[in-house]
């Protein structure tokens, strides 16, 4: 009689000629008792390989795991710096090197001894490339991070203003942290808690002295930006773009509007009169470009988008009396300037000025949205690109798009006609 082995140990099956297995059986029943004779197989199958669908899948884990990751590096790194400030001219002048576990008292010795060894391991092996990694404070956990600045909460106090925010927005981060350590997969819905929940860490760890410098800037966009001639984002539509961007986002704390286009319909019919006199009131200076009601090129478009004869004169004619009336309630009226340009429009745009970063000739918080006209597509259905200025750049590198397209304007507006 004769029974199959597939399971017997490790060595007695084998791999027979031409890449074929052979199992195990067992003969009972032979003068000689039980004895294995090899029993021929199937052959072996490819090496199991990724379909493209599995790739995509995993590029898709890989880029959500990036996002996180830097967020929560930059999180990390600000607050260890936060507490080398605070903490250390408290405990290293009594406790030298071991200022950390001083620090970290009796309730975080145990975590701090781990921490030291492994630096110490890294010192061996040569992974301490930086002599600044050369510190117990650099192997610390966020979790351990968080620890030592709730335990010296006073020492925090008169810099940050609410620490239970602080502590709920790092629970939020811990979420992500657990599934970036260790390598698994990170939904869109958790990415975007993770960078709401570390901007808003970063905003409150900078304290009462933070400056405005106009919009949070995208971490990844940070990093990325001179790759990419400073474009910020890129959307399908001008409806895409205000679901992201809305024009009270992007007019915040503006010190200078520049508006370029036919008709400006985002800032006429999206942006109140009243929040447009506020943003002059306040001391933003505006200049406006219309594309001139009665100029040729007004027809050409018409035909174009297929509108019936003076149907896109009246719209233009509409927002330049609307911004009209916003001008004639300013105290100011110079800072508010209307004109007509009767080019053919290539583009329209809106650039924005914010505020300048302290200390540096350049300008951060530079914002600007341009959408091309399209032969058939009307402005709301062009595809529209978000620009943001690098602060702090080199003064002698290439132009971004934003300057491009700020010379562009310049251009147009030597040759406009005022509006009276």
């Amino acid at each position: 009689m004769v029974f199959p082995a597939d399971d017997w140990p490790d060595g007695l099956g084998g791999a027979a000629p031409g890449g074929r297995t052979e199992a195990p059986t067992v003969v009972l029943g032979s003068p000689g008792g039980g004895r294995l004779v090899p029993a021929q197989t199937a052959p072996d199958p490819a090496a199991p390989g990724w379909s493209s669908e599995q790739w995509q899948r995993a590029y898709q884990r890989v880029r959500l795991t990036g996002r996180a990751y830097v967020w929560l590096n930059l999180v990390e790194q600000r607050l260890r710096s936060l507490l080398d400030d605070l903490l250390r001219p408290v405990y290293a002048p009594a406790h030298g090197a071991d200022w950390v576990t001083a620090a970290a008292g009796p309730v975080g010795e145990e975590w701090v001894q781990r921490a030291t060894a492994v630096r110490e391991v890294s010192r061996r092996k040569g992974y301490l490339l930086d002599p600044a990694d050369d510190d117990p404070l650099v192997f610390l956990t966020l979790p351990q991070l968080r620890e030592l600045m709730v335990q010296h909460w006073p020492c925090f106090e008169p810099y940050l203003d609410d620490r239970r925010e602080i502590e709920l927005a790092l629970d939020e981060l811990e979420v992500a942290r657990h599934v970036v350590s260790r390598n698994r997969s990170l939904s869109p819905t958790v990415l975007a808690q993770t960078e709401r929940a570390a901007a808003r860490v970063l905003s409150l760890l900078d304290g009462r002295s933070a400056m405005a410098a106009g919009l949070p800037a995208d971490v990844i966009e940070e990093l990325v930006a001179g790759r990419y001639a400073d474009v910020a984002a890129v959307h399908a539509d001008r409806v895409r773009l205000q679901r992201d961007l809305p024009v009270e986002d992007l007019l915040e704390g503006a010190r200078r509007l520049d508006a370029l286009g036919i008709g400006l319909g985002m800032l006429c019919q999206n942006f109140t009169g009243k929040r447009l006199v506020r943003l002059a009131a306040d001391g933003c200076r505006v200049r406006l470009l219309f594309l001139n009601p009665a100029s040729s090129a007004v027809r050409r478009r018409e035909r174009e988008l297929g509108l019936g004869r003076g149907e896109l004169s009246r719209s233009i004619e509409m927002n330049i009396m609307h911004v009209r009336r916003v001008r004639a309630r300013l105290r100011d009226q110079g800072g508010f300037e209307i004109r007509v340009f009767d080019e053919t429009p290539r583009f329209t745009a809106y650039l924005v000025e914010g505020p300048r970063v302290p200390g540096s000739r350049r300008r951060g918080g530079d914002l600007g949205v341009v959408q091309p006209y399209l032969r058939r597509a009307r402005g709301i259905e062009s595809p529209a690109l978000v620009l943001r200025a690098v602060p702090g750049g080199d003064e002698e590198e290439e132009p971004g798009l934003l300057e491009v397209y700020r010379e562009e304007f310049e251009g147009v507006w030597a040759d406009s006609r005022p509006v009276s």
